[in-house]
């Protein structure tokens, strides 16, 4: 299965969001200390999230980034996809050209189990994954690190 940086740092950074909502405008600095990720990345990804309809940017001080949805609202599919990142468990990007321009032997079983992956994603919500026990313990820790200034700025 091929799932890139873009696709996770893009989950990551919505479910970030999505746990912090209740405070406003979450800025993009914000979530790169939260979650060491890079902020001129995270910048060309809420790009691509605002064009998807799944976030709203807030201008001035205090400003950032809001859900445009409720997070129960918005399928980690629906993260993936915005980003144009797609799961293909297929060597050929689901194309059918896994063999000098025909469709090799298990392309379909590959090509299946990317619908289930898909499906499977599609089901799972960011409001399900901020109500977890688990996701919260994380998310607590780390605003316990950046509010004690550990978390270092990451670098473009």
């Amino acid at each position: 299965m091929r799932l890139t940086t873009k696709g996770r740092y893009a989950v990551t950074a919505m479910l970030d969001l999505a746990m912090h909502a209740d405070a406003g405008p979450t800025s993009l600095a914000d979530i790169s200390r939260r979650q060491e990720i890079s902020l001129s990345y995270l910048e060309q990804l809420f790009a691509r999230l605002r064009r998807g309809g799944l976030v709203d940017s807030v201008r001035g001080p205090g400003g950032g980034y809001l859900l445009a949805l409720a997070p129960a609202d918005i399928s980690v599919a629906r993260v993936i996809d915005a980003v144009n990142e797609s799961v293909d468990a297929t060597r050929c990007g689901g194309l059918s050209d896994c063999q000098q321009g025909d469709t090799c032997l298990t392309h379909h079983l590959w090509n299946e189990l990317s619908d289930q992956i898909h499906g499977y994603l599609e089901s799972v919500t960011l409001g399900q994954l901020a109500g977890r026990e688990e996701f919260r313990r994380i998310a607590t820790r780390q605003r316990q690190r950046l509010d004690d200034n550990q978390i270092p700025t990451v670098s473009s």
